[in-house]
């Protein structure tokens, strides 16, 4: 078996911005970097104030800090990894904030028919993609870590903010929706900063476009091709918007000829097929990221007839020639 953790070109989505004309009154650019929840968050911001610039960074980036331990699965002080270990135990009283996100992904469970589902820890684990680059487990570890797998095992009280797992083994992952989180929290913390231009990025996976910058009509993103290095298979331009993009190239192994990515079905416990990439546009990160993944699973047809109102999906599908185009 050869594994791969990913193509070179492993992020999906590019960043790019062109020069701008000089705008009336000088404007200043101002970029920086965080490693945080196993990414890298990038701020590009203008503005014509170069300390407000350096603040508002410093705060979103302390913000990016306290996020990390606050979602991390990865470290056991991190009141998400205290409730993955004492959930299935009874009721765990959290923060607010914590109970507020695992809500909302159980409300896209509901309406994604199960495709979404951050209950799919244990088959991250058996599937060797957490902390890993993959493998290719036996039916009956599938069987195994399928028992654990499901958001109707996940209790919630809003009275008193606590989550209970109704099984011992459930184990919550934040993959799929944390860098969302983060993204809408950096933008509104720059808003309130008072920067109007700026473009949160957490990978190049999850984006937000925070007006436009200078002489622009708003950030110039491309979207890359899911096979070929240096192809790109769109263009757009996000002005208060955001974009999240989900593909096979982020992390994947093959086995026995066939690709099998760290995207799974939780309905089945095995890596969805027939998709290469699928890019989601909403006025929230947090709903781009967690509708990638159920366009992703369960395809075109269900995503015409599914997407939010406000949102549009850009799917590249696996065929004998590769289909990239948005739904209409």
């Amino acid at each position: 078996m050869r594994q791969n953790r990913a193509f070179p070109w492993a992020n999906v989505l590019i960043l790019w911005l062109v020069p701008v004309a000089a705008p009336a009154r000088e404007s200043l650019r101002l970029e920086s970097s965080v490693e945080a929840m196993g990414t890298t968050f990038t701020i590009v911001a203008f503005g014509e104030d170069r300390a407000r610039l350096e603040a508002a960074l410093e705060e979103s980036f302390d913000e990016v800090r306290r996020l990390d331990n606050l979602l991390s699965n990865y470290k056991p002080q991190s009141e998400w990894s205290r409730m993955n270990r004492e959930a299935a135990n009874g009721p765990v009283q959290v923060s607010q904030e914590l109970f507020d996100l695992v809500e909302a992904c159980q409300r896209y469970s509901q309406w994604s028919e199960g495709a979404f589902d951050i209950t799919v820890g244990p088959l991250l684990k058996i599937w060797g993609f957490y902390k890993g680059s993959g493998r290719l487990p036996h039916r009956a570890e599938i069987r195994t870590a399928m028992a654990s797998v499901g958001y109707h095992l996940v209790e919630l009280n809003p009275a008193k903010h606590s989550v209970k797992f109704k099984r011992a083994g459930v184990e919550l992952d934040p993959g799929g929706i944390g860098k969302g989180m983060a993204v809408d929290k950096l933008a509104e913390i720059l808003r309130h900063n008072g920067i109007g231009s700026a473009l949160v990025s957490a990978g190049g996976s999850t984006i937000y476009g925070l007006g436009v910058p200078p002489g622009e009509a708003g950030w110039k993103v491309k979207i890359r091709h899911p096979k070929i290095e240096g192809r790109y298979v769109e263009d757009l331009v996000l002005k208060n918007l955001s974009m999240s993009t989900s593909g096979t190239s982020e992390k994947f192994f093959i086995s026995g000829g066939k690709l099998y990515s760290h995207i799974f079905d939780p309905r089945t416990g095995f890596p969805a097929q027939g998709m290469l990439s699928v890019s989601v546009t909403a006025p929230r990160a947090l709903d781009s990221e967690a509708w990638t993944k159920p366009a992703f699973i369960n395809g075109r047809a269900w995503a015409q007839a599914h997407k939010p109102a406000q949102a549009r999906v850009f799917l590249c599908e696996d065929r004998l020639e590769i289909a990239c185009a948005w739904l209409q």
